[in-house]
């Protein structure tokens, strides 16, 4: 691998329609050098258009894609120096593992010696150094995963985009391949963009997650402030799971808001940062892991209707009296008390102010 600099990566208002379908509305975002930029949604929600946008695969209805500050739009994908990983692999079965990787290096015509020590370097680089004459077959999925990846940094990108990459994996193997694509990105410092429908491999994997839905771009920013801040309805219950409430603006002033939060037939008042009109309704979120759960005491009155037991921690759904749907409570060890909750068991919720999230969205 040579010691290219790490290039940006900008959409300026790019739109994409398919017949009637708008796959993107007018996006603009930006991918800092280095960067491993996540690119997060449902099926449908116009990422991998946006990746392949960003490819040359897809010519955009309007606006500009740029790499390194250079208007890209109209050039062909094999201008662009960019490099792909598939969720397929897309391996030749009929080739080797080092035909395979030098592949895009015989359509550039680099002579065979150059050619054989840039597979081997590549091959060394994802740990699978004298693997050359194997073919696809005789591989686990993780090392096709590997060969594929080997594959699309062989050519020194300038950009490395990553469909899904890790998603024919299962779940072990993924979650280890996480970590070392990660790892392998940092080592490279080579600017990234990554496809993927799993909320897990997102805060993993990115320096910033972009979610989406329905072609828009809702929210971007680093793993943890997507998480714990929320913007909307949509981020909060997408990135995990969150309890929404209903709230209203009992008192707004220096940049803070008093609410009233319904509970079901209970009433909790926080005071929180934001902006809003006395008397207006919002929606507030809170996630199960910030829910305190006690036998006794004060809080919202609540019943345990399910307990799950999940390895690391356990979970609770929790009826409300007066709210139509659960609370979810998740709680590490030690336990309440010392012990798991059963399904009928009384217990107290609440939470602390700062985990409460006031989302853009007004309450029905």
């Amino acid at each position: 691998m040579t010691d290219r600099p790490a290039l940006s990566v900008a959409l300026e208002d790019i739109s994409k329609t398919f017949g009637p379908v708008h796959a993107l509305r007018p996006t603009s975002l930006s991918v800092e050098p280095g960067e491993m930029l996540a690119l997060l949604g449902p099926s449908g929600c116009g990422k991998t258009t946006t990746l392949r946008v960003i490819a040359g695969f897809e010519t955009p209805d309007t606006g500009t894609v740029r790499i390194g500050g250079v208007d890209v739009t109209d050039l062909r994908p094999n201008r662009r120096n960019l490099g792909m990983v598939f969720q397929n692999y897309s391996l030749f079965p009929h080739m080797t593992v080092g035909q395979n990787i030098a592949f895009g290096l015989r359509m550039r015509r680099v002579d065979k010696a150059t050619q054989g020590q840039k597979v081997r370097d590549a091959l060394a680089l994802v740990r699978l150094a004298g693997f050359e004459d194997r073919f696809a077959h005789q591989l686990s999925g993780g090392q096709q995963q590997r060969v594929a990846l080997a594959r699309a940094l062989v050519t020194d990108p300038s950009v490395l985009l990553l469909d899904e990459p890790l998603g024919a994996l299962d779940k072990n193997l993924r979650e280890g391949m996480q970590f070392e694509l990660r790892q392998l990105q940092k080592r490279l410092d080579i600017t990234s963009i990554l496809v993927t429908h799993d909320q897990e491999e997102a805060l993993t994997m990115s320096d910033r997650v972009a979610v989406l839905s329905a072609g828009e771009i809702l929210q971007v920013g680093p793993p943890s402030a997507v998480y714990e801040r929320p913007r909307n309805r949509f981020v909060s219950e997408f990135l995990g799971t969150a309890n929404v409430f209903e709230a209203t603006v009992e008192r707004a002033e220096g940049g803070r808001l008093a609410l009233a939060v319904a509970a079901g037939t209970a009433t909790v008042r926080s005071l929180v940062p934001g902006e809003g009109i006395l008397g207006g309704r919002r929606l507030v979120a809170v996630r199960p892991e910030k829910i305190d759960v006690a036998r006794n005491g004060d809080g919202i009155p609540a019943r345990v209707v399910e307990h799950v037991f999940r390895g690391s921690y356990h979970a609770y759904s929790l009826e409300v009296p007066g709210r139509a749907v659960p609370v979810f409570a998740y709680r590490q060890t030690p336990l309440v008390d010392g012990a798991a909750l059963a399904p009928g068991d009384a217990v107290r919720l609440g939470w602390p102010a700062e985990w409460l999230v006031l989302l853009d969205d007004e309450a029905p």
